[in-house]
């Protein structure tokens, strides 16, 4: 793990511990769901009062970190046994004691409490719902001891983020926020499946589900490919549904490379290829996202008309 051989995690007090806690619950991932759900709150508010105020857009984000804290502890306490068994996850927190048990559900329990608290705070129906999204983005955890399609029920997780803004800010859903959301479900399939390819060998000996086990890798591959062109073309309906032209079409064409790019990487099959796939590449699919999104609402088409 990239984060434990960081000099920074030998660092005293503090600034040690933020690192330490970060690199446990892989903060740095949240660049995959957060700029989608940045995106679905902008697109909302431009739909009702125009901007986001600063408590609202302060509420969402901790909600998101929050949720995401939540789910992260959950998954390292529920897998702890078998990433004490894979070699590409034995020097985890939990494996090496360098994060007790006890801490790890401490972290789990408060976070999960400090989403339900953002989400009174935001909104009663954010609340109602709080408790609905945390079974979800936690429940998919234990998904891989039982079914071939956890990539799926991760997808739905992730896709939690941007409905939530989105319910934060107008109260309501609307078919554009649920062509995003499927678009996510489908976005995060197709890398999650690519993901798996390095515990294929791991996750067959031990009776651990997913795609790449139940279809082969070729099979596999072939499904996340699929997977991502229908995330593209979703992302093409919400833009028309959304109204966006010309700065969002040059988004699409960049997130059409990244993804082409991601599986040509892929099938080169080392875990230095798949990771640079798995992160960089997604992380600039999602920030690409945002920023021609943030662009559209900004300086709308019809303007340029005029």
């Amino acid at each position: 793990m990239a984060a434990l051989n960081s000099p920074v995690k030998g660092a005293p007090g503090f600034l040690g511990q933020i690192w330490k806690w970060g690199a446990f619950v892989k903060f740095s991932h949240t660049i995959f769901a957060l700029p989608f759900a940045l995106a679905a709150m902008i697109v909302a508010a431009r739909e009702t009062h125009g901007w986001p105020g600063w408590r609202q857009l302060l509420l969402i984000l901790g909600a998101m970190v929050c949720a995401r804290t939540c789910a992260m502890s959950f998954n390292r306490i529920v897998d702890r046994d078998f990433d004490r068994q894979n070699p590409r996850t034995s020097m985890r927190h939990l494996p090496t004691g360098e994060v007790s048990l006890a801490s790890a559900w401490l972290l789990c329990i408060l976070s999960g409490l400090g989403f339900m608290g953002a989400s009174y705070l935001l909104r009663p129906l954010c609340f109602y719902l709080s408790p609905v999204a945390l079974l979800i983005i936690c429940g998919y955890s234990l998904t891989k001891r039982y079914t071939d399609y956890t990539h799926f029920y991760l997808g739905v997780a992730l896709a939690v983020a941007p409905v939530g803004a989105w319910l934060a800010v107008r109260g309501s859903l609307s078919w554009s926020i649920l062509v995003l959301a499927v678009a996510v479900v489908f976005w995060l399939v197709g890398f999650d499946i690519i993901y798996a390819l390095q515990d294929y060998e791991f996750d067959r000996r031990h009776g651990l589900h997913s795609l790449v086990v139940a279809w082969g890798v070729e099979n596999a591959l072939k499904a996340a490919f699929l997977a991502h062109m229908l995330m593209w073309g979703l992302l093409f309906l919400f833009g028309l549904l959304s109204g966006f032209r010309v700065a969002y079409t040059v988004g699409l064409v960049i997130i059409l490379g990244c993804l082409v790019l991601e599986h040509w990487l892929a099938r080169k099959r080392s875990l230095k290829w798949i990771n640079v796939a798995f992160f960089r590449l997604n992380a600039l699919v999602s920030m690409v996202f945002l920023l021609v999104t943030l662009c559209e609402v900004l300086f709308p088409w019809r303007r340029l008309l005029q």
